[in-house]
């Protein structure tokens, strides 16, 4: 256990949940980006476990520019082709048009 914090049984003995669990999970965020990349990995995960997500995420990550919403929100068709093709992330054609969109919808709200 990190700094005495009591730590909930979800992350059992997976490093990568045990590192989300004391640094990231329950804890306020302020940035944008950050929050932007939660609501893009919770997108992906409906349906699945966050397990999953957790081990994809540095995939996630590379796929999709670190999640700039600049960049995501100019995706095209064959930047959607290339998501569909990553086996590295969750592949589904619904969740890859939520996250351009998503993105899109955050340019227009952050005035970018």
């Amino acid at each position: 256990m990190k700094n005495n914090l009591t730590r909930c049984k979800w992350p059992g003995n997976n490093e990568i949940s045990i590192k989300y669990h004391d640094s990231e999970w329950g804890f306020p965020i302020h940035k944008d980006d950050l929050l932007f990349e939660y609501l893009i990995l919770d997108t992906f995960q409906a349906g699945l476990s966050w397990q999953i997500i957790l081990n994809k995420r540095k995939n996630f990550q590379k796929a999709f520019h670190n999640f700039d919403v600049k960049k995501i929100s100019n995706y095209s068709e064959k930047d959607r082709i290339r998501l569909l093709n990553d086996v590295g992330i969750v592949r589904n054609r619904l969740k890859i048009k939520s996250a351009i969109t998503n993105a899109q919808s955050a340019k227009r709200i952050w005035f970018f």
